[in-house]
């Protein structure tokens, strides 16, 4: 790991003024503390986020922890993957450790604006919507959404044809408000692998899903009856949401540039070429 850079809080109100916002999602994980985890900030009533955090000594991450190769756990059931290594990268930037909390998509939002967790790093993919709700950190990744249908298929070749079709997606996220915007029925699952065995049973025509995620899925599974028939035109942005209050302003600062100094360091590329085999963390 390189050196660990201490943020002071003077430092990083004055970089506050230069933030810009920035982006996926999917599955499900065991909400291993859900219940008990509280952010920094809650926990200890400070009126600054970052200071509490650091005057904690910890971070607290929400993920999903089923999301392979983003979050998930290995033959150890040791807590890995691409959103561990950056988040846990960037708690050392702050001079913290990271405490990861795992829950179900949905769970994750409503624990960040419940102030349970500090940022939600999850591959989350930045949208109008969400921006209006959240800050989002500067970008750490940057996806394509797959359109996913049996080998077999003929009748879906492009996204219009989801029309009266049914996919399986995970609750709310972007893949299935997409699919829905496009006609078809999505029907809500937990996990990647629940997803793509609806489609090999039948049960759901197709789904939409992060393109490096489905490669990452046939490497493990090379015999799976898939394919990819249509790609989004445009790479969608990866970031972090953070609540959008006032006294959230610095760990953004923080965050972000902890991001910028990981970037340039290759940090974040050996990351990505560890888990997806390609480096996902240059705009398109």
């Amino acid at each position: 790991m390189k050196r660990r850079t201490f943020i002071s809080l003077m430092s990083v109100m004055a970089a506050a003024g230069v933030l810009t916002l920035a982006g996926c999602s999917s599955n499900s994980g065991s909400s291993a503390a859900a219940s008990g985890a509280a952010s920094s900030a809650a926990s200890t009533g400070a009126a600054d986020q970052l200071a509490a955090i650091q005057a904690n000594g910890k971070l607290v991450v929400a993920l999903e922890g089923a999301w392979q190769p983003w979050s998930y756990h290995d033959e150890s059931d040791t807590l890995v993957g691409y959103d561990v290594e950056v988040s846990r990268a960037i708690a050392e930037k702050l001079g913290v450790e990271p405490e990861y909390v795992e829950s179900d998509w949905d769970s994750l939002f409503a624990g960040l604006d419940a102030g349970r967790f500090d940022i939600v790093c999850n591959g989350v993919e930045v949208t109008d919507e969400r921006a209006m709700k959240y800050d989002f950190s500067t970008p750490y990744g940057y996806i394509r959404t797959a359109l996913i249908v049996r080998g077999d298929r003929e009748d879906i070749a492009s996204f219009e044809d989801l029309a009266g079709k049914r996919t399986a997606n995970s609750i709310s996220s972007t893949y299935m408000l997409l699919a829905e915007s496009y006609g078809a029925t999505a029907m809500g699952v937990d996990t990647l692998d629940e997803t793509l065995a609806m489609v090999l049973s039948g049960r759901a025509d197709a789904t939409l899903n992060a393109e490096v995620s489905f490669y990452d899925y046939m490497n493990v599974h090379p015999d799976a009856n898939l394919k990819v028939v249509a790609l989004t035109d445009e790479a969608s942005q990866v970031a972090m949401p953070i609540r959008k209050e006032a006294d959230s302003t610095s760990l953004l600062a923080a965050v972000n540039q902890a991001i910028d100094e990981l970037r340039a360091e290759g940090e974040l590329t050996r990351i990505s070429e560890k888990y997806f085999g390609k480096d996902i963390t240059a705009g398109e």
